[in-house]
């Protein structure tokens, strides 16, 4: 019971990260948007951030794809 506790606390965060890291990123979209239509080039910092958003999106999905393995290999639950 107690693994179970902790890999429920593991996915809860991982939900919580991606959920984090999703709202960010389509907040810097839509900012870069703005900037485009109003016929501005997006600031640098800015384009830094959506790629640094991209790259926690990447790291978490790759985490998602390492759980779902384990499940489905057994090694989870």
């Amino acid at each position: 019971m107690d693994k179970r506790k902790t890999w429920r606390e593991q996915e809860e965060d991982l939900i919580a990260r991606w959920n984090a890291a999703a709202s960010r990123q389509q907040s810097l979209q839509s900012q870069i948007l703005r900037q485009r239509d109003a016929g501005a080039e997006p600031d640098a910092q800015l384009l830094l951030e959506a790629e640094r958003s991209r790259s926690e999106m990447d790291s978490v999905r790759r985490e998602v794809a390492r759980m779902k393995v384990q499940f489905y290999t057994g090694k989870r639950y």
